[in-house]
């Protein structure tokens, strides 16, 4: 009997000591309250203004991740152009580099850029019934290979904003209508008509001309990258380049560095192309020259298709990254908050905070559904918009190939320089006596020459 007892007291003692190890094990793998983590993010969204993304971390940091001992500190909050750079410059150790972050929101780029072989892979993590909530177009852009190293966690697409006070003005004076800005045709047509009237003043900005060619290419059934190149000599791209070398020739295309939304404000421009997101931005007071003020009413209008083209435009917005480290802590703390931020509820208050579209079915269908549900009156009519697109429009990502930011960069560049240019000749060239418009066939033409030289050079 003595025997008995000792063995099950051995047993007792057995199991207790694998318990307490197996505990122990658990609690270096995983962060909570009494051994917690810190991680550093870098993110886009709300540079310019209040960020809803750094409001949904301080509410992830004072409920989950206090309770599971994560907390996401916010170091930096730019540009996604400039968390290029500055991940350029980390992950080579340029002198007075800041050291990568723990996380960061990025183009699918990127991972070229910092190695993808030092990036979590969030599938590691997330549970395959976890995964197979997102949506399909969504998350297949942030797999590499078999590893999905970019979560998304909101995307938008393309549209075009208005400054609907001002607008109403212009076209009561000499009959543009909105329904002109429904194709590029009409909207080009409509930026040189509103240059004259306005006395000299830019009637648009497109953010991103390399989308700009990207799309206007598909609509016309070509390719305008092809084995990592542009495709600058293809039929289809003389059909995208002509109308809009001819309106930011004759002056009706803001070429300038900077954002578009600054430019609202002191009524530089009335109106631009770019991400849904830049609602975010967008101003409800302009202010004039001679100090005054007024109050505007603005509006969110579909992205303008290409004549006789189906309609098509870019879907875009980054996704999530994270550093894989050594200590799996913060590999697990990294998931911690994605899955956090990614649930429906959450997801929903952040994106439609800042004019973006939720990640998931559920949340995706619930706020098309009703899209009462972002607070604002000027979302809920953007979301009306997007709905009508999503419903019409095919969407396609930007090509991911290498040195793809490099190439996209340049590319911005050189549109601008080269359009730059051509616009200063023709005011000098028409202020000399020359017809204006034999001047603008030759620039219109000698654009496309040039911006050809240049992307040559780069290559």
């Amino acid at each position: 009997m003595e025997y008995i007892v000792k063995k099950v007291i051995a047993l007792i003692l057995i199991f207790a000591i694998t318990a307490i190890c197996m505990s122990g094990c658990s609690d270096k793998t995983r962060p909570n309250a009494d051994d917690p983590v810190t991680l550093t993010m870098w993110h886009v969204y709300g540079s310019q203004t209040r960020s809803p993304l750094n409001d949904a971390i301080d509410e992830f940091n004072d409920t989950v991740g206090r309770e599971n001992g994560v907390t996401v500190n916010v170091v930096s909050v730019t540009s996604s152009s400039a968390i290029d750079k500055a991940l350029t410059a980390s992950a080579n150790g340029e002198p007075g580099a800041e050291d990568l972050p723990d996380l960061f929101t990025a183009y699918p780029r990127v991972a070229e850029i910092v190695g993808e072989d030092k990036l979590l892979s969030w599938d590691d993590y997330f549970s395959a019934e976890e995964l197979s909530g997102f949506r399909d177009e969504f998350i297949s852009e942030g797999y590499f290979g078999d590893r999905l190293l970019m979560l998304p966690v909101a995307k938008s697409s393309e549209a075009l904003f208005l400054n609907k006070t001002l607008f109403d003005r212009f076209s009561a004076e000499t009959g543009v209508s909105l329904d002109d800005l429904q194709t590029f045709e009409g909207f080009f047509e409509t930026s040189n008509i509103y240059y004259k009237w306005s006395g000299g003043q830019n009637f648009t900005q497109i953010n991103d001309y390399y989308n700009y060619a990207y799309i206007g290419m598909k609509a016309y059934g070509s390719e305008f990258i092809k084995d990592g190149k542009l495709c600058l000599d293809d039929e289809a791209f003389i059909k995208v380049w002509e109308p809009l070398a001819r309106a930011a020739v004759c002056g009706g295309i803001c070429l300038d560095d900077g954002y578009a939304a600054s430019r609202w404000k002191t009524i530089e421009i009335i109106s631009n192309i770019g991400s849904t997101a830049d609602i975010l931005y967008q101003p409800e007071m302009v202010f004039y020259p001679d100090n005054t003020t007024e109050n505007i009413a603005s509006v969110s209008l579909p992205y303008p298709v290409f004549a006789e083209n189906e309609p098509v435009a870019v879907h875009r917005g980054g996704g999530l990254f994270a550093l894989k480290s050594d200590d799996e802590r913060r590999n697990y703390g990294a998931y911690i908050f994605a899955k956090w931020l990614t649930e429906k509820e959450n997801n929903l208050r952040f994106v439609t905070a800042a004019g973006y579209l939720p990640v998931t079915d559920e949340a995706f269908a619930e706020l098309f559904a009703d899209t009462g549900i972002a607070e604002k009156e000027s979302y809920r009519d953007l979301y009306d918009m997007m709905n009508g697109m999503m419903n019409s429009y095919e969407l396609h990502a930007l090509p991911l190939y290498s040195n793809a930011s490099d190439i996209q960069s340049r590319f911005e560049q050189n549109v601008k320089q080269v359009l730059r240019s051509s616009r200063n000749q023709y005011l000098e060239r028409v202020s000399d006596g020359e017809d204006s418009e034999a001047v603008l066939d030759e620039l219109a033409a000698a654009s496309l020459t040039e911006l050809k030289r240049l992307s040559d050079k780069d290559m």
